[in-house]
């Protein structure tokens, strides 16, 4: 449909459930796109039935705060600040805010405090850009 698939969360609230999908365009992103793939992927959800619960489909851009799913994805946002939660405490903590540095072959390289943490992409529950604002 000419957009880039960006990532899918599900999110599991007993019988009311979300299946979010993230698409993305060079263009940006307009509330008629998510429309129109959400019409269509529904369809399509509707006859393979993948996901056995009920639940709510919801397509939407990534937005400033964007979530990171992907090792490329965090190679793109090298330079900026994140927020990152882990599905288990890594060398203490869950929580990490910091500049991303880049990646390293499966670990995400972030800067918190001046002391550089590479943490596990298997790890990672959830991550999301910061936006910054200039003054």
């Amino acid at each position: 449909m000419g957009f880039t698939y960006w990532g899918l969360e599900f999110i599991s609230q007993g019988r009311h459930s979300l299946l979010r999908v993230f698409i993305d365009h060079a263009d940006g992103i307009l509330v008629d796109h998510c429309a129109e793939v959400s019409r269509q992927l529904g369809a399509v959800l509707d006859v393979e039935d993948p996901i056995a619960q009920d639940y709510t489909l919801e397509v939407s851009s990534p937005g400033m705060d964007r979530p990171l799913f992907t090792l490329e994805q965090f190679q793109q946002y090298a330079g900026h600040i994140i927020d990152v939660r882990l599905r288990m405490p890594f060398e203490g903590r869950r929580k990490y805010k910091g500049q991303l540095i880049g990646v390293e072959q499966e670990d995400v390289v972030i800067v918190v405090d001046d002391h550089e943490y590479l943490l596990p992409i298997e790890l990672i529950d959830k991550a999301n850009v910061v936006p910054q604002f200039k003054d």
